[in-house]
Protein backbone atom coordinates (compact mmCIF):
# COMPACT_ATOMS: atom_id res chain seq x y z
CA UNK A 1 0.00 0.00 0.00
CA UNK A 2 1.55 3.69 -0.62
CA UNK A 3 2.27 5.71 1.82
CA UNK A 4 3.42 9.09 1.93
CA UNK A 5 6.82 9.79 2.34
CA UNK A 6 6.18 13.47 4.00
CA UNK A 7 2.82 14.77 5.07
CA UNK A 8 1.16 17.45 2.64
CA UNK A 9 1.13 21.18 4.39
CA UNK A 10 -1.75 22.66 4.21
CA UNK A 11 -1.06 25.60 2.02
CA UNK A 12 -0.46 22.54 -0.74
CA UNK A 13 -3.12 20.77 0.40
CA UNK A 14 -5.62 24.09 -0.21
CA UNK A 15 -3.64 25.17 -3.44
CA UNK A 16 -5.30 21.65 -5.05
CA UNK A 17 -8.53 22.73 -3.64
CA UNK A 18 -8.93 26.14 -5.52
CA UNK A 19 -11.95 27.25 -7.61
CA UNK A 20 -10.37 30.17 -8.60
CA UNK A 21 -10.41 29.25 -12.13
CA UNK A 22 -13.73 30.67 -13.71
CA UNK A 23 -14.00 32.15 -16.80
CA UNK A 24 -16.76 34.46 -18.24
CA UNK A 25 -19.74 32.77 -20.27
CA UNK A 26 -19.34 34.04 -23.99
CA UNK A 27 -21.32 37.06 -24.81
CA UNK A 28 -23.04 38.20 -28.20
CA UNK A 29 -24.56 41.32 -29.50
CA UNK A 30 -28.58 40.79 -29.23
CA UNK A 31 -29.31 41.69 -33.29
CA UNK A 32 -32.60 43.28 -32.33
CA UNK A 33 -31.68 45.74 -29.23
CA UNK A 34 -28.38 45.48 -29.64
CA UNK A 35 -27.35 44.66 -25.73
CA UNK A 36 -25.31 42.18 -24.47
CA UNK A 37 -26.87 38.23 -23.73
CA UNK A 38 -25.52 34.69 -23.98
CA UNK A 39 -25.74 33.01 -26.95
CA UNK A 40 -28.63 30.41 -27.51
CA UNK A 41 -30.68 32.52 -24.42
CA UNK A 42 -33.58 34.40 -24.91
CA UNK A 43 -32.75 38.37 -24.63
CA UNK A 44 -33.34 39.65 -21.03
CA UNK A 45 -34.19 43.09 -22.59
CA UNK A 46 -36.21 42.74 -24.92
CA UNK A 47 -37.52 39.61 -24.72
CA UNK A 48 -36.63 37.59 -28.19
CA UNK A 49 -35.01 34.59 -29.69
CA UNK A 50 -34.11 34.10 -33.20
CA UNK A 51 -36.08 37.20 -34.52
CA UNK A 52 -39.24 35.99 -32.63
CA UNK A 53 -40.92 37.63 -29.06
CA UNK A 54 -40.92 34.87 -26.90
CA UNK A 55 -41.61 37.27 -23.49
CA UNK A 56 -43.25 39.76 -23.22
CA UNK A 57 -41.14 43.25 -22.52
Amino acid sequence: MAVPKRRTSKKVKNQRRTHKNLHVPGMVECPNCGEMMKPHHVCKECGQYKGEEVVEK
